[in-house]
């Protein structure tokens, strides 16, 4: 019988999934709440929601209800998605197939595609753990980037972070004749423009986070020119969309934990989370535990550094408790590039489990190409991922093989390349543009025209 599963977000869109279960009168019918569970949660993370239709066999409806609660299995999810995400009381409505709302997709705003607007004078930045990089863009081209080391993770007082890219839009909208939009791309989950959950602001207590969640509605509104800001990962995804000149992207990237970001087969961010970290690709009941949302089978365990630091144990590798993630991680890609068999057979677990993963993914998004990234790809270990990977698709998913390219993206373009993509998120039109007065050199707003 049907089992038809309603996501709603901000702004009215509507995310709507339809797939088939057991009849409760069925022998097998006792499968369907783990089916449905699953399913539900990989919908939930990578689709986004605040509140959920749950339209099939009651007994599924009321599995989700009894999880997705103040104090059910899945209350982690529950608080996180309802209160921090969307700012609304995360709900679960049990009713008929036919009683789901129709699906209604859209971007960001209704009636506007956030990307692809490269005309004007922009600018584009990415703020990373480490680094923030800003670039000047004009009609498409950078003619001006710049990367300065910062520390935002341990800062608790949100100006700090307000001075630092206050400081970085000034610096580089000095190599341009005029400021006609910005754009921004960053880690964490932004709903329209507003601050969701980002680690770079994981030192900001609870009591001062209004002024993080508020940080670039106020940028935007003190420069007086559009600006947008999007995960990294769809920028990243948006980027390799405008370099290849094909949509259907997914973008993975292993770092720390594992991101992700898409562009539709139009050409367009969709509005989804895509938080694939905490989305199940492994249905084990004995999979690998979250140590955060304390599910099982999750992203973020087999693609990122946790996933290397456990394989490392497995494969017989002692790494030093003493030495910082990062640097337990060089540690084993450094034996990686002297032709470790143990660091291979890492690298190349990591391709398999990608493999099957990837047709996982294509089961939920439309996909042309699939773009892997991040620190873990870095040296031979992204060709390794790569090349098993592609083995485990030409195997056992030839169809799938056949009309789906996997590729890692060229690091320098690749930089170029989302500097460009993030500046050009926001759309001009009827703003104020801001630049410098040409006879004292004084920041100064215009009119267009």
């Amino acid at each position: 019988m049907p089992l038809v599963i309603g996501l709603m977000r901000n702004g009215g869109a509507l995310s709507r999934f339809e797939t088939r279960v057991y009849p409760e009168s069925h022998p097998y019918a006792a499968t369907n709440p783990a089916y449905a569970d699953r399913l539900f949660k990989f919908l939930l993370w990578s689709r986004g929601g605040w509140k959920a239709y749950i339209g099939g066999p009651r007994s599924i409806g009321e599995h989700i209800a009894s999880a997705y609660a103040p104090d059910g299995s899945r209350a982690y999810d529950y608080h996180l998605l309802g209160e921090s995400v969307y700012g609304r009381t995360f709900e679960v409505v049990i009713c008929k197939p036919g009683d789901v709302p129709e699906a209604r997709e859209q971007c960001r705003h209704i009636g506007r595609h956030i990307g692809r607007h490269l005309d004007g004078c922009r600018l584009g930045f990415d703020l990373g753990a480490s680094d923030r990089k800003i670039s000047a863009v004009i009609d498409g081209r950078s003619v001006y980037s710049e990367e300065v080391i910062w520390d935002p993770r341990s800062q608790s007082d949100p100006e700090y972070h307000y001075r630092e890219i206050m400081t970085a839009i000034r610096t580089a909208v000095a190599k341009l004749p005029r400021l006609d939009a910005i754009g921004g791309s960053a880690a964490g989950v932004y709903v329209d423009n507003s601050v969701r959950v980002a680690s770079l602001f994981r030192g900001v207590p609870d009591e001062k986070y209004g002024a993080v969640r508020e940080l670039f509605l106020r940028i935007g509104d003190e420069i007086g020119v559009p600006l947008e800001v999007a995960n990294d990962g769809d920028v990243t995804a948006l980027a390799g969309s405008m370099s290849l000149e094909d949509n259907g992207v997914l973008g993975i990237a292993m770092g720390s934990s594992e991101a992700a970001g898409y562009v539709n087969l139009d050409g367009h961010l969709t509005g989804w989370l895509n938080e694939l970290a905490f989305a199940p690709v492994d249905y084990s009941p004995e999979a690998v535990e979250d140590e955060w949302s304390g599910d099982r089978g999750v992203g973020a365990q087999y693609f990122s550094q946790q996933a290397v630091f456990r394989l490392a144990l497995r494969a017989g590798i002692v790494i030093p408790d003493d030495m910082t993630p990062a640097e337990k991680l060089k540690s084993v890609q450094e034996r990686l590039e002297r032709g470790d068999e143990k660091a291979e057979r890492i690298w190349r677990t990591i391709g398999v489990y990608l493999g099957y993963a990837t047709a996982h993914y294509a089961d939920f998004y439309d996909i042309r190409h699939l773009l892997i990234l991040g620190r873990c790809t870095s040296g031979r270990g992204g060709h390794i991922i790569l090349d098993a990977a592609q083995q485990v698709l030409a195997a056992e998913f030839s169809e799938l093989a056949g009309r789906l390219e996997m590729q890692l993206p060229d690091e320098q373009s690749r930089r170029v390349g989302q500097a460009v993509a993030a500046a050009s998120l926001p759309e001009i039109g009827g703003a104020k543009k801001w630049g410098k007065n040409k006879e004292n050199g004084d920041e100064t707003q215009t009119r267009n025209g």
